[in-house]
């Protein structure tokens, strides 16, 4: 009787990557977060754009390349895990973010958590619609390589 060693790869999610590189394909995006947050580059800058496109360009590239089962629904996920690190990096960088000012209804000691709350529904939205859009361009773009090698 022969023992084998458990794998030592990491295990699929079924969406064409393990979830760790899920998780870091999603975390190209956070680069942009960060510097843009910390007012270390502005909004309409070369380096914001090339920040903000760059990694969704990977994640589309990288669903074709690998030909993953749902480029789709596997970039969606992306989007949506990228979500989650942009809301929690906005949270945690709010202070920064609005230069000590927040966004507040009255003056009441709660009276950013309506604003904080939105930006959590909004981040979580555009980051998910962000990840469809480029699920979309993922399969639009495996089904023409799947045709052209054919």
């Amino acid at each position: 009787m022969t023992h084998h060693a458990p794998s030592e790869t990491p295990r699929n999610t079924g969406l064409g990557f393990p979830f760790v590189a899920l998780v870091g394909l999603a975390a190209l995006g956070l680069p942009r977060v960060i510097l843009h947050d910390l007012h270390i580059i502005e909004q309409n800058h070369i380096l914001s754009w090339v920040l903000a496109l760059g990694p969704m360009a990977i994640w589309i590239a990288a669903a074709v390349i690998k030909k993953v089962p749902s480029p789709f629904i596997t970039v969606l996920i992306i989007g949506v895990i990228f979500g989650v690190m942009l809301v929690t990096t906005h949270q945690l960088l709010w202070e920064a973010a609005y230069q000590g000012h927040p966004p507040a209804l009255g003056e009441s000691p709660g009276a950013t958590v309506i604003p904080r709350i939105a930006a959590l529904f909004s981040g979580m939205f555009t980051s998910a619609l962000t990840g469809a859009v480029c699920g979309l361009i993922a399969w639009g773009a495996q089904s023409v390589v799947k045709r052209t090698s054919a």
